[in-house]
């Protein structure tokens, strides 16, 4: 299995829509994509900067294939979607990872 990472420094403004966007939306179209199985996201709850809150959602696949595949056909669409709706509110930092082994 491998790890899709997502972490969102979202500004403390636009904190509660963007959260409402991910839940109501943009997780379920990553997930509807095909490309994924299983989403989580979790919150930072000790925080460096005072103006922004940090998230982590992360996303499970089963092959770098698929992974590969999403990040040419669906991905660009679907990181334009918040980034047209927030704009200058966020940043983010990707990663993707091998799960080596679960307990």
């Amino acid at each position: 299995m491998y790890l899709y990472s997502v972490t969102i420094n979202i500004d403390e403004t636009a904190e509660q829509e963007w959260l409402d966007f991910m839940q109501d939306k943009h997780i379920a179209d990553v997930l509807n994509s095909g490309y994924f199985t299983k989403a989580s996201m979790r919150k930072v709850l000790h925080n460096n900067d005072e103006n922004t809150t940090t998230y982590n959602i992360e996303y499970l696949t089963e092959s770098v294939a698929k992974f590969n595949e999403y990040t040419q056909k669906a991905a660009p669409a679907l990181q334009k979607d918040v980034a047209d709706k927030f704009a200058e509110k966020f940043t983010a930092q990707r990663a993707f990872y091998q799960i080596v082994f679960e307990l």
